[in-house]
């Protein structure tokens, strides 16, 4: 699971779909756990992280024009990559925000799961509507990348192989967009790295736990949390 603050996934859950918009020539395709964060797909109106008012094939179009294979930074496992590009087309906001002592009495917990094959977890976020008018318009997309043969495997594992998405030949989906002020990869959430380590069958990707990049994660996000 990609739960990405990343607390890095992907119809409303990491069940892969198949891509409407199946095209040979394409680097990139947004997966359709992805499509919750696009104003056109309903599943948008729940979710709680950043939200585009792009259509999903303008958003795909721009993406596959700046795409350049030797800018792939490395994700979390060998499966998952991450490109960075300007944000001069949308007007997605930071979806992060430091802790203060004036801002900490705003945050909310609550147990979360992203589909119905997934395990809530507890997670904390500064609701948008307390603090999103100060947020500034963000200068970087962290658009997270998962291959074709790490979607194809997660879909069986969650029983969802009849959705097509073996027609699909782009080698890379892209599972989660990130708003953000600089061009490298924030560290995921610590509750992600545990949803992640707990297998593909329960939503993860089944990736064990890296102690000291989990480490890395806790330094982070015990001073900052997630808008939603």
């Amino acid at each position: 699971s990609i739960s990405i603050s990343i607390s890095i996934s992907k119809t409303s859950s990491r069940l892969f779909a198949t891509t409407t918009m199946s095209d040979s020539s394409k680097n990139l395709v947004v997966d359709p756990f992805c499509y919750r964060q696009f104003e056109e797909d309903g599943k948008s109106r729940k979710y709680g992280g950043t939200v585009f008012s792009n259509s999903i094939s303008d958003f795909e179009a721009i993406a596959n024009e700046r795409y350049d294979e030797s800018q792939l930074k490395d994700g979390y496992a060998p499966f998952c990559k991450h490109i960075f590009i300007v944000n001069d087309f949308t007007v997605a906001k930071v979806n992060v925000l430091k802790i203060t002592p004036e801002n900490e009495s705003l945050l909310r917990t609550k147990y979360e799961a992203r589909n119905d094959k997934e395990l809530p977890v507890l997670t904390r976020s500064f609701p948008k509507e307390l603090v999103s008018n100060d947020l500034p318009v963000a200068k970087y997309l962290d658009l997270i990348l998962y291959s074709r043969d790490q979607i194809n495997k997660e879909n069986k594992a969650m029983g969802n192989e009849s959705d097509g998405t073996a027609t699909e030949t782009a080698p890379w989906g892209i599972v989660s967009i990130k708003a953000q002020d600089v061009d490298y990869e924030i560290p995921m959430t610590p509750i992600t790295a545990m949803r992640n380590a707990l297998g593909k069958e329960e939503g993860g990707s089944g990736v064990p736990i890296d102690r000291k990049a989990y480490m890395d994660a806790y330094h982070y996000w015990n001073n900052h949390a997630n808008i939603s």
